[in-house]
């Protein structure tokens, strides 16, 4: 099986060579400025575990992590949905 690393290595190159140099750039200069903020330093790890949470599921119901952990394991998927 692949790793994701190097899969999202090959998108993120072949992204930059569809675009203005210019442009890629700026988008590198964004990443490196996040980075350099600190804002990492609160950011879940893989392995690391996820704080309690409730949020509305696509019905609007609350699903809150400690009920579903009751079942046992949950495995989460983050998605950045449509910007």
């Amino acid at each position: 099986m692949p790793r994701l690393a190097p899969t999202l290595d090959r998108i993120r190159e072949a992204g930059a060579a569809k675009r203005d140099p210019s442009i890629t750039h700026q988008l590198r200069c964004g990443v490196a400025d996040l980075e350099a903020s600190g804002i990492l330093d609160g950011v879940v790890k893989a392995g690391d575990p996820a704080p309690l949470f409730a949020r509305p599921n696509l019905n609007h119901e609350t699903v809150r992590l400690a009920r579903v952990l009751r079942d046992g394991p949950a495995v989460l998927s983050f998605f950045r949905g449509r910007w």
